[in-house]
C-alpha cells in the first residue's frame, strides 16, 4: 500500500466517523476522562482524602457535594475523579504494552511460520489455557500489589487475542502478489512486514486498542474488589467494594456515582470501538 492509499484510507475513515454525531460525542467522553486523569497526573484534581462536610451527607448543590460524602465526610464526586486517574492510566498502560507485544508476536509467528510459528502459537496457547484473572492476580502477587504489578500483569497477559488476529493477517498477505514483487526487488524480511504488510493490518491494532483499554479498565475494577488491585489510591473497585455494604443502611449515593462514572466510559469506549472497527476496515469502507 503506498502513502498516498494509507493517507486516503485514513482520510475516509475519519470522514466517516465525523458523520456520526453521536460518535463523535462518545469520542468526546473519551476525551473528558482522558483529561480528567491528566489533572490527575499534573496535580491538579482536588485532594479525595479531605473532608469537605458531614459524614454520609447526601447530594446537594456544591461542587465537593454534589455526590454526597462517605463515612468520613469526603467527597464522593473528588473520589470518582481520582479513580477515573487511576483507570484511565491503568487502561493505557496496560494497551501500551500488550498491543505492541500482540502486533510483534502476531507479524513474526505469520510471517516466517515453521517452528517460529509453532513456538509463539504454543505460547499464547498455554497463556489462555489459565484463567485470565488467576494468572493477573499471580503475577501481580509476584511482583507486589499496586498500579506497576497490574499493569505489567494485564500487560504481559493482554497480547493474546490480537496476536492470533495479527498472524492470521499475515498468513494471508504473506504469499500474495504486491510481497512477492517485493522479494524479487530484494526487499529486508523488516521491510516488507513494516513497510509493505503491516500498513494493511494495522487497523486491527487501533481496534483492539479500543478494546484492550476497556477490557483493562474493568479487569482493574474487578481485581481491586477482590482485594488484589491498587492499593495505594483511589479506584473505582475499592469505591464499589465500600459502597456495596452501605445499601443496607440507605447509603446509595457512593455505589450509583461511582458506577455511573463506570457506565459512561465504559459504553463511550464500547462505541468507539464499533465504530472504528466499522472506519478503519478496508473490506467495510465505502
Amino acid at each position: 500500500m503506498s502513502e498516498y492509499q494509507s493517507e486516503s484510507l485514513g482520510q475516509r475513515a475519519l470522514r466517516q466517523l465525523l458523520k456520526k454525531k453521536f460518535v463523535v460525542f462518545c469520542f468526546a467522553i473519551i476525551a473528558l476522562y482522558l483529561f480528567i486523569a491528566f489533572l490527575g497526573v499534573i496535580g491538579l484534581l482536588p485532594d479525595y482524602q479531605e473532608r469537605v462536610a458531614a459524614p454520609y451527607q447526601p447530594p446537594s448543590l456544591g461542587f465537593a457535594t454534589l455526590l454526597g460524602t462517605d463515612i468520613f465526610g469526603r467527597s464522593v464526586l473528588y473520589k470518582i475523579l481520582a479513580g477515573t486517574q487511576t483507570a484511565m492510566t491503568i487502561g493505557f498502560l496496560v494497551t501500551a504494552i500488550s498491543v505492541p507485544v500482540g502486533v510483534a508476536l502476531g507479524a513474526l509467528s505469520g510471517f516466517y511460520g515453521g517452528k517460529v510459528d509453532a513456538f509463539i502459537v504454543w505460547l499464547y496457547t498455554v497463556i489462555v489455557s489459565v484463567p485470565y484473572i488467576l494468572m493477573v492476580i499471580a503475577i501481580s502477587y509476584v511482583l507486589g500489589k499496586g498500579l506497576v504489578a497490574i499493569c505489567i500483569a494485564m500487560g504481559a497477559l493482554g497480547w493474546v487475542g490480537l496476536c492470533r488476529l495479527t498472524r492470521g493477517e499475515f498468513l494471508k498477505h504473506r504469499d500474495r502478489e504486491y510481497v512477492m514483487a517485493s522479494r524479487l526487488l530484494g526487499a529486508s524480511d523488516m521491510r516488507i512486514i513494516f513497510i509493505h504488510i503491516l500498513p494493511n493490518v494495522i487497523h486491527l491494532a487501533i481496534i483492539t486498542a479500543s478494546l484492550r483499554i476497556l477490557g483493562a479498565i474493568k479487569s482493574e475494577v474487578i481485581l481491586t474488589y477482590l482485594g488484589v488491585g491498587i492499593q495505594d489510591g483511589s479506584s473505582w473497585g475499592t469505591m464499589i467494594s465500600d459502597a456495596s455494604g452501605e445499601l443496607v443502611q440507605g447509603i446509595w449515593w457512593p455505589l450509583t456515582g461511582v458506577a455511573a462514572a463506570m457506565f459512561v466510559i465504559i459504553y463511550a469506549l464500547n462505541v468507539a470501538g464499533d465504530a472504528l472497527r466499522d472506519a478503519l476496515d478496508p473490506k467495510l469502507l465505502d
